[in-house]
């Protein structure tokens, strides 16, 4: 993948997606080609060739969070 290329995911995929760590609604960052919880976990999950990966384990944490 070019690190040019630019994904959109649509609103629709986008309102029925949750974050698989605490159930929180997922809101698009698509400049970091990620989807950030906004529940209680704030979790970053990437968004790799279009596709979101919504697993736990490949899951960022918000800064000073603990493991």
């Amino acid at each position: 993948m070019n690190s040019e290329n630019s994904y959109t995911l649509s609103q629709t995929l986008l309102d029925i997606l949750a974050c698989p760590a605490c159930k929180g609604e997922i809101a698009l960052m698509a400049e970091e080609q990620k989807l950030v919880c906004l529940g209680e976990c704030q979790r970053r999950y990437p968004i790799r060739d279009g596709i979101p990966v919504m697993l736990i384990d490949e899951a960022e944490l918000p800064e000073g969070a603990l493991q």
